[in-house]
């Protein structure tokens, strides 16, 4: 996750972005359809990444999930700091002493420079913070330039 240039592969075609993860089978890309919004999910035994496409032909954002137990140690870093082992509340001031505009919601989070959105929603129980909410982030996107920065003006 490179959050000074979004998320790598942006604006490249399927295959080549997912090169990497190994075997992806992609079922309709380049329909006739002028507007086709595609979802390509890689599974690992471990996690699951999500890679938008919202053209139907070019990444557009991508979406990593919590790692789960098993014998490898998955991680997941945004500047040395671990984003799903990290307590959400903590990586949240974490990225506001790097400087960053980070801008809290009770179950998400956006860091809108860096195009970055959180969740801590989850469908099945996991610890809990001490404000209710899952101790831990459960998944993390990261999108092309702007894509949070209505949210600043909201703010």
């Amino acid at each position: 996750m490179d959050g000074e240039v979004g998320v790598a592969g942006v604006g490249r075609g399927v295959e080549e972005a997912a090169a990497g993860l190994g075997i992806v089978k992609v079922q309709d890309e380049g329909s006739a359809d002028r507007f086709r919004h595609m979802k390509v999910l890689a599974l690992h035994p471990q996690f699951e990444t999500v890679f938008h496409l919202e053209d139907g032909r070019s990444l557009t954002s991508a979406e990593v999930w919590i790692p789960r137990p098993g014998p490898e140690r998955i991680t997941v870093r945004f500047r040395g700091v671990d984003v799903f082992r990290t307590p959400a509340l903590h990586l949240l001031d974490r990225l506001e002493a790097m400087g960053l505009t980070v801008l809290r919601e009770p179950d998400h989070a956006y860091v809108p420079g860096l195009s970055l959105g959180l969740t801590r929603t989850t469908g099945h129980d996991v610890p809990l913070g001490t404000d209710g909410e899952p101790l831990y982030f459960q998944a993390v996107l990261t999108g092309p330039t702007g894509c949070y920065d209505y949210k600043l003006k909201a703010a």
